[in-house]
């Protein structure tokens, strides 16, 4: 990592302010130009020392990408770049700051938004697209995070092109890892296929129905059933889209070449203005915590969003979008029948299957939690490592046939169905949850482990008192003393997300691990408020191992019942 931090003087004319957010990828800092006079946001990369001399080389490039390919776009709504700086062996992006806040903070804080004024942040943004695609750019990680709004005038600005692909380059893609954000992603895209200007159009239309609900209509559990909803689900358009709903089925289209394009969606949405209702995005409003959003790559692809916080409060995470209202599904587009559909849906499919482990690699993101010896989890307890990579709650393991429960206690509600190699066990202290074979049981009061026997995985359960801050406020919390707490703290990201229909947030993280570890670890950690008590279950796991780790930490969180459920 750089050796940033406030006070500190880039290039002999950036004073380093306030730090805006942190990610895996970067750090966005409020700054001054001393030479000029003004205000600006400056993102330092991160230099991992562990990190592969290749990956490490990917990485600079990919921020230089991002500010050359914003440098060759030039339209209102398309963030300024002002600057590009390597000092001390650290590159620095400096560009506009942003007073205002990004649409994941206003979905997240107020909910979503009248027709009217979605349809006036969507063409802003096909603005800010068009000129894109003209320069051969695609952005390719279109989502609410990464759409800013200004107070005071309204203007929408289109950021972080860290993912763009532009014609004739090589992309992230190409070099074996897919990053970007699975609602939001095409389905070609997502299957690997080659993709065009139809895709961030694919995107469009996600954000579009996100912010007239409050939801992304492909949010799931896990990113197993994100793939499955964006190739094969019915695409729910709710009525509060309004005269907005054709334009969303329009470009809700599987098939690139049935998307309405560029020109149609502008002239739809000129004419929806006409019917739409009145604004509901005060110009004035200010989020209660700055944006610091993170990709679901775990990478903080996200991360160079410059949103300025609301006076002297700490920056942390911002919190994703809030469930939104069920909606009738409405089929993608005009029905479409016979073979070519149907084969076009299976090849896709098979494509995303293929491309499933590829993508949980890349995509390092869809739920990141754990705990450890020597981490801290939420609310101050020491866990295994607490780590969190996820922009939703944990995902739902493959189902399999029904095992026995360990103890012959009964449960109040049907058992969840437990995948083979695992058991359900029923805690001393009241609670249930399933754990892989073989795992020990350890108590370290008030905590409960759940070990392999190298202890290269670690469950642990704490249950607690609530406390005001709720369990998102204590994540975040944790998340601010990571670097302090945990020793090559990295990739921190906490989610707002649900458990059981509760409201919960989740914490991921990497860190260099303890001495005996061996290495650097991962960690998931989900915390959430149920019948008086905060519940905080988390694992920890080697870097390397994260996927297995992941795995037992979704299975752990979908079986997991609390004390009087559970006898």
């Amino acid at each position: 990592m750089g050796t940033g931090g406030e006070g500190r003087l880039i290039a002999n004319r950036y004073r380093l302010a306030t730090r805006l957010g942190r990610g895996g990828m970067g750090t966005v800092w409020r700054a001054v130009d001393e030479l000029l006079g003004r205000e600006v946001a400056v993102k330092e990369l991160h230099v991992d020392e562990g990190l592969a001399a290749f990956d490490a080389q990917l990485r600079g490039e990919r921020t230089l990408r991002e500010a050359r390919t914003v440098a060759q776009i030039k339209h209102p709504n398309v963030i300024v770049l002002h600057d590009v700086i390597e000092e001390d062996g650290s590159a620095w992006i400096v560009m506009e700051l942003v007073d205002g806040f990004s649409l994941a903070d206003r979905l997240g804080a107020e909910g979503p938004v009248g027709a009217r004024e979605a349809g006036r942040v969507a063409a802003a943004l096909l603005g800010a697209l068009r000129a894109a695609h003209a320069r051969g750019v695609l952005h390719r990680d279109i989502k609410p995070a990464n759409v800013l709004v200004e107070s005071g005038t309204g203007r929408v600005v289109l950021t972080d092109f860290g993912i763009a692909q532009v014609t004739g380059s090589t992309t992230i893609t190409e070099t074996g890892s897919f990053v970007g954000s699975p609602e939001y992603t095409a389905p070609e895209r997502m299957s690997g296929r080659r993709t065009g200007p139809e895709s961030d159009l694919w995107s469009l239309g996600v954000l579009l129905c996100t912010l007239v609900s409050g939801e992304s209509p492909f949010h799931r559990d896990s990113l197993a059933a994100v793939l499955h909803a964006v190739v094969f689900d019915e695409i729910p358009v709710p009525e509060a889209a309004g005269p907005l709903k054709p334009v969303i089925e329009g470009l809700l289209r599987r098939a690139p070449e049935e998307r309405l394009s560029a020109d149609e969606v502008e002239r739809m949405l000129v004419m929806a203005q006409e019917v739409g209702d009145t604004p509901e995005i005060p110009l004035e409003y200010t989020p209660t915590q700055p944006s610091v959003p993170f990709g679901p790559d775990g990478r903080g692809s996200s991360a160079s969003v410059p949103v300025p916080p609301p006076g002297p409060s700490p920056a942390s995470v911002s919190s994703a979008s809030p469930a939104a209202p069920a909606a009738p599904a409405v089929p993608a587009g005009p029905a479409r029948s016979g073979r070519g559909a149907r084969r076009r849906a299976v090849l896709m499919a098979a494509a995303a299957v293929v491309a499933l482990a590829g993508v949980a690699a890349g995509v390092v993101a869809l739920l990141d939690n754990g705990g450890g010896d020597g981490d801290k989890a939420v609310g101050g307890r020491t866990s295994q490592s607490a780590d969190k990579e996820s922009t939703h709650g944990p995902s739902n393991p493959k189902k399999s046939p029904q095992r026995p429960v360990k103890d012959s206690e009964p449960t109040a509600s049907p058992p969840a169905r437990i995948p083979e190699g695992y058991e359900l066990v029923n805690d001393p202290l009241g609670f249930s949850l399933a754990v892989p074979e073989g795992f020990a049981r350890e108590y370290k009061a008030p905590r409960v482990y759940y070990n392999s026997p190298g202890m290269e995985f670690r469950i642990g359960i704490h249950v607690q008192e609530q406390s005001p801050e709720g369990p998102l406020g204590l994540s975040r919390k944790a998340d601010a003393k990571g670097p302090q707490d945990y020793p090559g703290y990295r990739s921190g990201q906490v989610i707002e997300t649900e458990h059981d229909g509760r409201p919960a947030a989740l914490w991921a993280f990497i860190w260099n691990g303890s001495a005996d570890d061996g290495g650097s670890r991962q960690t998931y950690d989900l915390s959430w408020n149920e019948d008086g008590k905060m519940f905080d279950l988390w694992l920890s796991a080697p870097v390397g191992e994260k996927s297995m780790g992941k795995r037992h930490f979704d299975t752990a969180a979908v079986t997991f019942s609390p004390p009087g459920a559970a006898n």
